[in-house]
């Protein structure tokens, strides 16, 4: 469902990585290395948000490069701080990802909102949300329309003890069917999610 061949990337001299690949079916993933490794470039880069120096990904089968709508079509993008615009409100945001991917916000989408404590802010604008409740409008997306991938950068960064319950379900039932790919320092999170485990040594040597 996610493929990336010969990734690489550097900013000025520094070279963040180079040579990246990896083939990933259904589950749950979590990328653990040090800070500063990397982790945000990469996942920005699988999620066509940064452009990579070299190399390409492929969503269900379609190239972010050759065909990039075709491809962020099929995925969710959770990046660690989630701001698609000021003056949005929540459920003006739900709706706009469901009409990007021909969906509707149904009765379980707005249930999963509920779950995670987002009734009451449906109708604020993101400039009045806490991090943590934008984050759960983004993570909340991941259940609209058919996608393949979710790509979710410390998706537990500003979510309390009820959240994160919330949010191991979603991530247990999505990687059923789809990749979920993300990076986290929390050893605890990782493990109730029944991930596995990588780091840039195994993206570099693996295939």
């Amino acid at each position: 469902m996610l493929r990336f061949e010969n990734l690489s990337k550097r900013y000025g001299d520094r070279v963040v990585f180079q040579g990246l690949r990896h083939h990933f079916a259904a589950g749950c993933i979590a990328l653990n290395d040090e800070s500063g490794s990397g982790k945000s470039t990469l996942l920005g880069i699988l999620a066509g948000a940064i452009a990579a120096d070299g190399g390409d990904v492929w969503v269900g089968g379609h190239s972010l490069k050759a065909s990039p709508a075709a491809a962020k079509l099929l995925l969710t993008y959770v990046p660690e701080d989630c701001m698609p615009s000021p003056d949005c409100a929540g459920r003006d945001y739900l709706q706009s990802v469901a009409a990007s991917r021909n969906a509707t916000v149904s009765d379980a989408v707005l249930a999963l909102a509920d779950r995670f404590g987002l009734t009451p802010h449906l109708e604020k604008r993101f400039e009045q949300m806490s991090f943590g409740t934008r984050k759960k409008f983004f993570l909340t997306s991941a259940a609209l329309g058919e996608t393949r991938v979710l790509i979710a950068d410390e998706p537990v960064g500003g979510l309390d003890a009820a959240a994160r319950a919330v949010l191991v379900d979603l991530f247990r039932t999505l990687g059923q069917t789809r990749t979920v790919f993300f990076s986290s320092y929390d050893e605890a999170f990782t493990e109730a999610c029944g991930a596995t485990r990588l780091s840039f040594a195994d993206l570099a040597q693996r295939g």
